[in-house]
């Protein structure tokens, strides 16, 4: 009798389900609408942070670059707490409004710190730059609570804007699915827009007009992008919060602890001696039992103390678990190791973000004979537009001869795209560290062309010497980073994706974190040998080449431990590296990274 309810109870929630009235495209400007002004507003603040430290807060470069590296890596963080509260407890919807309205309070408190002059220290001169007035305990106090405000927005928006565009689709339908695929079209163009926008209007303001007006019209956008979203939530499709899966990976772990004394089973009889259940109304695919982490094959040891519900579960799952639970929970495991070495690989990014920045400030920015000068913050769109180009050419031409002479679907496997990434950003700092060599010779060698905002003569060698470097950046970041982002949506179960999502900003954060780690030891080293201090204020007197090599000697390293980690990962049997053998039966396809 309980059952046939319990059934009854499924079919009407399933009619609830049928019930919903997806409005795809209705929804869409409301919310392509917020993504648009919300990236504009985000990166317009966060593209140019490093040259308001600098010149209207006075910190000195090691400071500024130390404080944006823990900003961003705090900021790239948040995402997996955000992604933990909304599918717990709050949903996308909740989470996404209070994100928006944190991200336009950190962005009114920065123009505040511009607009009001006691929030910020008196403006230096270019003759007493060794004695500029730092700013204050208090000062410092309202700056920070503007980044905090922003990391509380990006731990929210991150992890939830891209998931809450498809969940108003249909994805039962063909109509939802060529609707889900038009959005993500839609999200991604937005994001490059966005960026494109800040770093060359917006950083245009900030630099060249007024930082107070420059700041503001990201806060002033920022208030768009709230009014637009909260404006469709009477259409919104709004999917309620479920259990957090990582619940599900902490019950494996605690039972696998419990039965470490007990002994597995050898070999085939140990597959029909562990628990294997599986919930009809799982999203989950069907995962086969596999060899790796066998030690966590204990939480699945049934013994005669475990219990089992009329349903065939587990009376504890803090006990005992199932199979499938162990195999999830290995699919995580074994991508923890391949996202280890993202971190590396995304530090020698970090640096074409920062000290590019200090590179562009003392060379020679004109533009033309007009006397127009390329803010140094906006050097960093050859980056983006290398990106934005790479993408349709990878996509469009090479991915479908790639296809022709390997078979695979997407051209090569995704661990060799991400591979060939690690490689160009080898590539990537030894042209970095050869351009500033070229820079600081001709800074030394023949006569300056004026003095930096920081101090230090502005080298005679064009700006556009750096544009190079910042182009291959770019297709580093379209094979590594889109290639990791499609490795953790494919290799994670269908209930962590939202959890793979926050897994390259993780990677992010890592590679902040790891990047002012190395400036302030190289700094603190550096500094009291007798060649000097190889990040110094005025980079013409430092060696900001070396710190480049240092960096690609650590990507040799990294590229070494990758291709150890790619021989050793086996994809999830669902991914497209399984083929079927000439008897149907599945086999696994050897890697060649």
């Amino acid at each position: 009798m309980e059952n046939k309810e319990d059934k009854a109870s499924k079919l009407s929630d399933d009619h609830k389900t049928k019930a919903i009235k997806y409005r795809g495209i209705r929804a869409m400007p409301f919310i392509i609408g917020n993504e648009a002004f919300e990236k504009i507003g985000t990166l317009g603040t966060i593209s140019n942070l490093l040259v308001y430290l600098t010149t209207v807060f006075n910190m000195k470069s090691i400071t500024a670059a130390t404080i944006i590296n823990i900003f961003q890596g705090t900021t790239n963080m948040a995402p997996l707490l955000g992604a933990f509260l909304s599918d717990t407890y709050f949903g996308r919807y909740k989470t996404l409004a209070f994100a928006s309205i944190a991200s336009f309070l950190g962005m009114a408190v920065l123009t505040l710190t511009a607009a009001i002059y006691k929030l910020h220290p008196p403006k230096c001169s270019t003759s007493d730059i060794g004695t500029c007035v730092g700013p204050t305990t208090g000062q410092l106090a309202f700056l920070l609570s503007g980044f905090g405000f922003l990391v509380i927005g990006a731990g929210g928006i991150r992890p939830c804007n891209l998931a809450f565009g498809a969940d108003q689709f249909d994805p039962s339908t063909e109509s939802g699915q060529k609707g889900i695929n038009s959005y993500f079209n839609w999200f991604y163009f937005t994001l490059t827009f966005g960026m494109l926008v800040s770093v060359t209007v917006v950083v245009y303001v900030q630099s060249s007009v007024n930082w107070a007006i420059g700041l503001g019209i990201p806060a002033g956008l920022m208030v768009l992008s709230c009014v637009l979203f909260f404006m469709g939530s009477r259409i919104y499709v709004k999917v309620k919060p479920e259990s957090s899966p990582l619940a599900r990976v902490a019950q494996v772990i605690v039972a696998a602890t419990k039965k470490r004394h007990l002994q597995l089973p050898d070999d085939e009889p140990r597959k029909l001696c562990l628990f294997n259940y599986m919930p009809d109304d799982s999203i989950n695919s069907k995962l086969p039992h596999t060899d790796q982490f066998r030690f966590l094959d204990k939480s699945a040891i049934l013994t005669p103390e475990d219990q089992i519900n009329s349903d065939g579960s587990a009376a504890n799952a803090w006990k005992l678990c199932s199979i499938q639970q162990v195999e999830e929970v290995k699919c995580l495991a074994r991508v923890i190791p391949v996202w280890a070495s993202s971190i590396i690989f995304q530090t020698s990014l970090v640096q074409q973000s920062i000290y590019v920045v200090f590179q562009a400030f003392q060379s020679d920015r004109r533009l033309g004979s007009g006397g127009f000068k390329v803010p140094a913050a906006s050097y960093t769109v050859f980056q983006m537009l290398s990106l934005t180009l790479w993408i349709p050419l990878y996509d469009r031409v090479l991915v479908p001869s790639l296809r022709r002479l390997t078979g695979k679907q997407g051209g090569i496997t995704l661990l060799q795209r991400m591979g060939i990434g690690i490689i160009f950003s080898l590539i990537t700092m030894l042209l970095s560290g050869l351009v500033e060599k070229q820079r600081r010779n001709l800074a030394l060698t023949r006569p300056t062309l004026g003095v930096a905002p920081k101090g230090g003569g502005i080298s005679s060698m064009s700006g556009w010497w750096l544009v190079p470097q910042l182009f291959l950046s770019g297709i580093c970041e379209g094979f590594n980073s889109i290639g990791q982002i499609e490795f953790y949506y494919k290799q994670f179960p269908e209930n962590m994706r939202s959890i793979a999502g926050s897994f390259f900003f993780l990677g992010l954060a890592g590679s902040s974190y790891l990047s002012g780690f190395l400036v302030s030891i190289v700094h603190h080293i550096t500094s009291r040998t007798e060649a000097g201090d190889w990040l110094p204020e005025d980079l013409n007197k430092g060696k900001l080449d070396y710190f480049y090599y240092l960096i690609a000697a650590l990507g040799f390293i990294n590229f070494v431990y990758f291709l150890a980690c790619a021989k050793w990962y086996r994809y999830k049997a669902a991914d497209e590296t399984i083929g079927l053998s000439a008897t149907g039966e599945k086999q696994t396809e050897k890697l060649i990274v």
